[in-house]
């Protein structure tokens, strides 16, 4: 079970800057790795613009999956954000949480100053958080 993730400082700032550029609508992108340490970002398209879900273009999503496969990396987490809402999974987001190995980022931007970015595991309606690990 992934009790972390580490995600280098350099990551964490384009996925938060991701999810700024696509405010007051909802953002998606895919944190690929192994053992738990993210290596590569991919800023997905929201196929669904709303303030309030996403949904990831699949021709792309197919696209960066054989990237994945290609390159020896998995998907570590999927990552949106919440433009109006804390960082907690929406009952959506359980409810389309369909990769019970990866986790779930979320970037909260109630105060797009000061994201709020938490990370959890959703498994058959479950919740658990993760701890970030900030990475040089």
């Amino acid at each position: 079970m992934n009790t972390h993730i580490v995600i280098p400082g350099e990551i964490l700032g384009k996925m938060i800057a991701h999810c700024r550029s696509g405010y007051p609508n909802e953002v998606c992108g895919i944190l690929a790795g192994n053992n738990g340490a993210v290596r590569k970002i991919y800023t997905m398209t929201n196929a669904e613009p709303s303030p309030v879900s996403y949904m990831m273009d699949p021709g792309e999503q197919f696209r960066v999956m054989k990237e994945m496969r290609e390159e020896g990396t998995e998907m570590l987490a999927i990552y949106h954000s919440h433009p109006q809402s804390p960082a907690y999974p929406s009952s959506k987001d359980v409810g389309l949480a369909f990769y019970p190995d990866s986790l779930y980022i979320i970037v909260g931007l109630i105060d797009p100053e000061r994201p709020e970015i938490k990370a959890y595991l959703i498994n058959g309606g479950r919740i658990v958080e993760i701890k970030i690990q900030i990475a040089a």
